[in-house]
């Protein structure tokens, strides 16, 4: 069974992957077993499609209590581009390439109100793993107020990856984290760059920061000691704009 925006029930998810259709992510029912499940996460292994394994009751609140059988999956309201292209385009016009990149950034919300600053700041695509991002899906539109159709947005299969191929394009890559004495201001923007986001728990992951070019960090002067990551997003995002204006 398929709405909009899901599929339902574990053949249905299959049918919809062989046939190419842009699938987000599946969710998975916990401890789910039969040879239907198994045919279905040979399939998605094939196909490297994000899943996540979740209790019963947050399948029933996916498929409004249609049956599911174990497995509803998001299919993403927009076309995924791929880096090469994308790179290849940016590189055509004449401004000062801004890219940036979400490492695990889980919450639809989050991902929807930094997809809206982006597009507002004139960042040219968001990059975004295959496995821990957040799935582009109705809240996401919503929370982005459209934005999410007017940016260009890549899903890549390692960050790191992608990383190395913007190094070895000519971009600064910045990190932002707590884990350096840099600030914001310290960074020249006035370059092509790409801006590194962590994720809302744990920050931009450990392997990752071992390969960027700078780290750079938001003052802090109250008692809490972060921000939510789509205000530090747009702080970052900002501070960019500024400086090329």
């Amino acid at each position: 069974m398929q709405n909009e925006h899901q599929i339902f029930g574990i053949r249905a998810i299959i049918e919809a992957i062989n046939a190419g259709k842009e699938i987000d992510k599946v969710f998975i029912q916990k401890e789910a077993q039969g040879e239907l499940m198994q045919e279905l996460m040979k399939t998605m292994k094939k196909g490297n499609i994000n899943f996540s394994y979740v209790p019963v009751e947050k399948l029933n609140k996916l498929s409004k209590f249609n049956n599911h059988q174990g497995a509803v999956a998001s299919i993403a309201p927009i076309k995924f581009v791929e880096l090469e292209g994308l790179i290849e385009k940016i590189s055509e016009s004449e401004k000062t390439p801004l890219i940036l990149i979400l490492d695990q950034i889980s919450d639809a919300r989050n991902f929807g109100a930094i997809i809206r600053t982006a597009e507002c700041t004139g960042v040219d695509a968001i990059i975004i793993g295959k496995q821990g991002a957040a799935p582009v899906n109705g809240d996401t539109v919503k929370t982005s107020a459209g934005a999410v159709f007017n940016i260009p947005i890549c899903k890549v299969d390692h960050i790191k990856d992608a990383i190395f191929y913007l190094q070895g394009s000519g971009y600064k890559t910045v990190a932002a984290t707590e884990k350096t004495e840099n600030r914001i201001y310290d960074i020249n923007f006035n370059q092509p760059i790409a801006i590194i986001m962590g994720s809302e728990d744990k920050g931009v992951n450990p392997s990752v920061l071992k390969i960027i070019d700078e780290k750079a960090k938001l003052p802090m002067y109250g008692t809490i000691s972060s921000l939510n990551v789509s205000v530090a997003c747009g702080a970052f995002l900002y501070e960019a704009v500024r400086q090329r204006l």
